[in-house]
């Protein structure tokens, strides 16, 4: 009987002073603009569905501008739970047009740098039929670990 022999897990980066290691089995790709997984110690800070709108529930205009401003409404959810962008673990996108998505990945790359930096937590992204809000293109959850 022949048993199949898991890949072993490699850190590839380990966050100084923020708890978080970046799990990358060894001999797997390098994922772009993502991690396969994390690894945190410490308190949680979750959002709900976060989308595109400001504080007086206006929805920015188009697919870009929402990405834009929902990434901006999770900094400051997480600045409100004492968290910063370099403590996300898990970023789950629902989007409503797949095709929206990938053809704005230059745009939503740059987007995110500026707003989050070069810190990539694990991600999902799923195409949904609608969101509650009907104006909107995209809805994102958060999740950060900070350390104790």
């Amino acid at each position: 009987m022949s048993t199949t022999k898991a890949p072993t897990l490699a850190v590839v980066k380990q966050e100084e002073g923020v708890g978080l290691r970046v799990l990358q089995p060894s001999g797997w790709p390098m994922p772009k603009g993502y991690a396969n997984g994390i690894s945190a110690d410490g308190r949680i800070v979750v959002t709900g569905g976060v989308i595109g709108w400001d504080a007086n529930e206006t929805l920015a205009e188009g697919f870009v501008a929402q990405v834009r401003q929902a990434l901006q409404n999770i900094a400051a959810i997480l600045a409100e739970g004492n968290a910063g962008p370099e403590h996300l673990v898990r970023l789950t996108w629902y989007v409503v047009d797949m095709d929206e998505y990938l053809a704005n990945l230059k745009d939503l790359g740059r987007i995110y740098r500026e707003i989050f930096g070069s810190h990539y937590p694990a991600m999902a992204l799923v195409q949904v039929v609608r969101l509650v809000e009907k104006a909107a293109r995209v809805e994102i959850e958060a999740t950060a670990v900070v350390p104790r």
